[in-house]
């Protein structure tokens, strides 16, 4: 990658956030949970990395899905600290693949903890799928279309088609 000396990067101090160190079963395991628990905050990062087209402007709405994604894990900690780990060991210990199929019985005894304690259902299958508007008080991007002097105008409905000039791969009919 090229860069030009104008090109800032974000100092060490605004990328310092708190980690969340975790294993693959324990994030696997509260996926689906937190998925739908920090979605606003998920969906207005992507937002704003689309939207700027430079992630260096999200810095902000990325330490908020960290914080989000911390707050979540202390809440299931006080309130689901044993029902949560039972469900990661399984996903952990009962298959090769991690899987979660040979766990459904300690998911539904998390997903009840969930429910009852944070007032959560655990998402349908299929819901991060679905297409969502997001509605954001963030302000839209001006954009600077570029201009192109030398191009061509564009042909009006008017002009007949020049014939193309190495033939078609349309079939015409002969007379």
């Amino acid at each position: 990658m090229v860069l030009t000396d104008k090109f800032e990067l974000p100092t060490i101090e605004e990328l310092t956030v708190p980690e969340i160190n975790l294993t693959f079963p324990t994030l696997q395991a509260a996926a689906h949970h937190l998925g739908k628990y920090c979605e606003w905050k998920n969906h207005e990062f992507m937002l704003c990395k689309y939207e700027e087209e430079d992630a260096r402007k999200c810095v902000k709405e990325g330490k908020d899905v960290t914080a989000c994604s911390l707050e979540f894990f202390q809440k299931l900690k006080k309130h689901c600290r044993k029902e949560f780990d039972q469900y990661a060991n399984c996903i952990d210990k009962s298959s090769g693949s991690s899987s979660f199929a040979p766990c459904r019985k300690t998911q539904s005894v998390f997903d009840k903890c969930v429910l009852d304690n944070l007032g959560q259902e655990r998402p349908g299958y299929g819901y991060f799928c679905e297409a969502k508007v997001h509605e954001t008080s963030r302000p839209k991007p001006t954009y600077n279309a570029p201009e192109f002097p030398n191009a061509a105008a564009p042909m009006t409905t008017d002009e007949p088609l020049l014939p193309p000039r190495y033939g078609s791969r349309r079939v015409t009919t002969a007379n």
